[in-house]
């Protein structure tokens, strides 16, 4: 599994304005079955993105296409791991 960061690099004005094409990329992320769950930081400095193990290349590519990136606003960090333990309930993560 990948823990991915994104953290803006620019003023939210600017996230704001490519938020709508940051969804749609985000939506055909789920659909594909790569990501996992996602959201906000709090406080809004960026975004947190966990998505399935595989491979990282392909994920460090589909980063790069993300509006965010392309666009100057964020940058994205990634951390790897194998979930060994879970909380009842979300023992699925273990698959990822």
């Amino acid at each position: 599994m990948f823990i991915v960061t994104l953290t803006y690099i620019r003023p939210l004005e600017e996230v704001d304005a490519l938020m709508d094409a940051h969804m749609v990329w985000l939506k055909k992320h789920y659909e594909s079955g790569l990501f996992v769950a996602s959201g906000r930081q709090v406080p809004r400095q960026g975004g947190v993105i966990l998505a399935r193990s595989g491979d990282r290349e392909g994920l460090e590519a589909v980063l790069a296409r993300d509006p965010f990136v392309q666009g100057g606003v964020a940058r994205t960090d990634v951390i790897e791991f194998v979930p060994r333990m879970t909380a009842p309930g979300v023992e699925i993560l273990k698959n990822f």
